[in-house]
This record gives C-alpha cells, structure tokens and sequence, in this order.
C-alpha cells in the first residue's frame, strides 16, 4: 500500500476551511462572542509561550520507536515480530534510565531504550527535558477491552482509517471538521495577543488543528512568509497594475463575499511585510539545522519566528509542522530508520536553538501522529493500529520521567484489540488539556475547547508533563 499523502488531506482540509469561511462575514459578531469569552487572566497573558505539534503523517510504528528492554518484555516483542524487531545489543547504548521506573498495571517494572537512530534524543533526556507519553490515542471516554469488545462505550469514529483519525487527533472529529484544538486555543488567546495574525502558524501547508472560529492559521514557507505574487512583483509586469491593486484592497464593497475576499488579501499583504521585517531584524540562529530534512527546514522556521515574538506582537503561538512517509505497510526495517533519524535530528537541532536563544523554557514541542501501528508484523511491515508512544521536549518539560501506563507487550493481552494494536489508556483530550492549561487556559476553557475531557476524571486531566 503507497504511504499516506498528507498533501492530498491538506488540500481537503482547506476546501473544507475555505468553504467554512465564506460564511464568516455573516458570523462575525457570534465568532467575536466566542472570543469574549476567553477569561481575562488567559487571554491577556503578560509572558510569552509556544507550543509545537510535530505530526508524523501515516500512523508512526510504535513498537520500533520506543522499544520494549527488560528482558520479558523484550522476548514477546521479539516474538510477535521475529523479522522486524531490533536486536537487543543495538539498543544498550539507547536505554531510558528515567528518574522513578514506569511500572504496568500488573505492578511490574518496565525498561526501554529509544530507537538507535534516535539517540539525538537521548541527552534531553538525561537532562530531564524530555519526556515520553505511553499508549495515548484518541478514545472518547475510558474504555476497557470487554466494553471495546462488546461496544458498550462510544468509540472514537472510524478507527484505524487515516484521514479520520488524523482528523479527531487534531479536532476530535472525524474528516470534515472545521476546527482542531490548535486553533480552537488560537481563539482563546488571540483577544490578547498583540498581532493576531501570528497566533496559530502553519509551517507545513494546512491542517484542521490549526482552524479555530476566530483564529485563522497563517500559513509559511520555510523560507519565510509567501507574498501574493502582485504584492512580490509587478503585476503582470506592470508596477501600475500592482499599485491598482493595493488601491483596490483598500476599498470596501457592498458585497459580503468581495469584502471577505479583500480582507483575507489585505491581511495577506500586510502580514508578509511585518514577517518579512521581524524576520530580516532578528537574531542569528547559530544552532547547526540537519541538512536535506524538511521537518529540520520547518522547525528551524518556528525557531526564527519565535526569536521575532516580540516584533510580532505574539505572546500565544500555535505552531503546527510535520513529516510524512510513516504508513510503513512494507519495508519498515528498510524506511523506518531513516524517518526516526529525521525526527530526532530536526527535533534536538530545535530545542538546542530554544536553549540558545534563551527561550527553552517558553516552548513546549510535541510529537502526535494518525494512530500506532501493529506490534504483530505483516510480511516487512506493519498494519493500521490505534494507541501509540510519543515525546514532549522543552525547557518546561518535567521530564526523565514516563507519563501514562506501560501496556502488556502479549498477543491478545489486556491492552491488545488485535495484532498488537494497543488499546489506548491516556486520551488525546488529556494530552492536550495539558499543554492547554501550561499556555494558560482554565479548567472551564479546556472543557470547551476539548468535547471529550469531561468524561474523564477531574484529577486526571492534566497529565502533569509540563
């Protein structure tokens, strides 16, 4: 099976988007509304923080990303995929040592070791800035194996598909929803943030996580800000032509939609000059980025746009970039690697940039991918799965730790739905309560901005990671 095009999915996410915004002109007052409601304490914050969704596009193999080390787990991850496992030896220079050791339902102990080609990783770490989130996936509610089996709960909606659940990762609805919980912070941060144009940032195209009500993701390049070409050149080689435009961007309509369309050009045209300016006045980044790696190329782009915060007038930022190519149904000893060596190259070369720039603290990064996939192998790769392992680095990070639980590696074990698709037991909607209560949301603006967090307990919603 090909692997999952994600530039195909963005191009749906923005027809959806654009269709959505066409009626905005018409929603204005309830859409400023919803920003009134933002409390005053969240919304007019004094400091200044990020949060960076790093999504891995294909559903990214769990079981060769964080791999299972102590010696019980690893002999029955060995043996559900004998061909695709890695040899215990390469891993003994990757093992976590974490500060209090993950320990699994049963009360036992668990020991893993990152993947080699992510041993970048591996000094944050030690350092206590990076921490690693067991079996998270999205769920509805607290579901355990008899009521999955016997569908007694809801389950999160077409499972194991890939556009939806990339989907409900990012909005908690399946394809075709038109705002994602990036965006749906963006809305409750942009009242008090200065330029609003920059508060949800989009490095890699377009994605429902950033789509908010008010918010609207501004997308760039990683070579900075991408002008209309009139606004670039001379319109059709005419600089009257250009100046035409400017004047006919600077005028109102009787028609909804030509307004609209004008507002959305202005903004376009002025936020390219603001970047362009706060860009050009900003810091060096001596920070060495991985060469030839697009995610690398993105994340140093967040870098330099972070260092220009101030000159933007931003105090929130949403930041969202990402990597394809993890739909690993084939060749995953041969692809795989390569991917994870990406990930953890242009994932240190950023948070190194952070610490240089003196803003580590301030930005929180995070790993969010469609689903995990089968610990049972399927030829030289692996099936469609649903819970999966993921990273959180920054300078807030409280990390050298494991958060969540350490799932049974069993055929057909307690945390197992079928070929070694993990049952999720932390949610996505926890996972992004807790980055949404560091950025500064309140426990009543989290139960809005994420539907399915109150059905899971009060004392467990924010996972303490950050």
């Amino acid at each position: 099976m090909n692997n999952i095009n994600k530039m195909d999915a963005s191009r749906r996410a923005f027809l959806r988007k654009a269709s959505a915004l066409s009626l905005a002109g018409v929603a204005t007052p309830w859409a400023l509304n919803l920003a009134a409601m933002a409390e005053a304490s969240a919304a007019t914050a004094n400091d200044y923080k990020a949060i960076v969704c790093v999504f891995l596009y294909g559903g990214n193999d769990y079981g060769n990303t964080l791999v299972p080390y102590d010696s019980s787990n690893y002999a029955a991850y060995q043996q559900l995929r004998p061909t695709l496992s890695y040899s215990h030896d390469s891993l003994s220079s990757t093992i976590l040592t974490p500060s209090v050791a993950p320990v699994d339902a049963a009360g036992f102990s668990r020991q893993y070791a990152l993947a080699p080609e992510l041993a970048p990783l591996l000094p944050i770490f030690d350092a206590g800035k990076m921490g690693v989130l067991l079996n998270v996936g999205t769920l509805i509610q607290p579901t355990s194996k008899l009521q999955y089996k016997n569908k007694t709960v809801p389950l999160p909606p077409k499972l194991f598909s890939h556009n939806d659940q990339q989907s409900v990762w990012q909005s908690s609805s399946p394809e075709g929803a038109v705002s994602g919980w990036g965006g749906r912070m963006g809305d409750l941060f942009q009242s008090g943030n200065g330029n609003t144009t920059f508060t949800c940032v989009n490095v890699s195209g377009n994605a429902v996580y950033l789509s908010g009500s008010t918010a609207v993701q501004y997308q760039v390049s990683t070579t900075g800000s991408v002008p209309l070409s009139a606004s670039a050149k001379p319109m059709f080689g005419s600089a009257a032509s250009s100046s035409a435009l400017q004047t006919l961007m600077s005028q109102t309509s009787s028609n909804l939609f030509e307004n609209e369309y004008t507002r959305v050009t202005r903004r376009s045209m002025d936020a390219n000059n603001i970047l362009t300016t706060a860009l050009a006045g900003g810091p060096t980044i001596n920070t060495v980025f991985p060469a030839n790696n697009n995610l690398g190329d993105q994340l140093k782009m967040v870098a330099r746009m972070i260092s220009s915060a101030s000159a933007l007038g931003a105090k929130r930022q949403v930041f969202f970039v990402s990597m394809g190519g993890f739909d690993t149904h084939d060749g995953l000893l041969t692809k795989h690697p390569g991917l994870l060596k990406s990930v953890a190259d242009a994932l240190s070369a950023f948070y190194n940039a952070t610490v240089e720039l003196g803003v580590a603290n301030n930005v929180t990064s995070f790993t969010a991918s469609d689903f995990g996939r089968t610990l049972s192998g399927n030829n030289d790769g692996s099936d469609h799965g649903w819970g999966s392992m993921h990273f959180m680095l920054g300078g807030a990070v409280n990390g050298k730790r494991y958060y969540g639980t350490p799932p049974a590696v069993a055929s057909d074990g307690p945390d197992d739905v079928g070929q070694g698709r993990l049952l999720p037991t932390t949610s996505v909607d926890q996972y992004a309560a807790t980055l949404g209560k560091w950025l500064g949301a309140s426990d009543t603006d989290l139960l809005s901005l994420l539907p399915n967090l109150k059905n899971f307990n009060p004392g467990s919603r924010n996972l303490g990671f950050v």
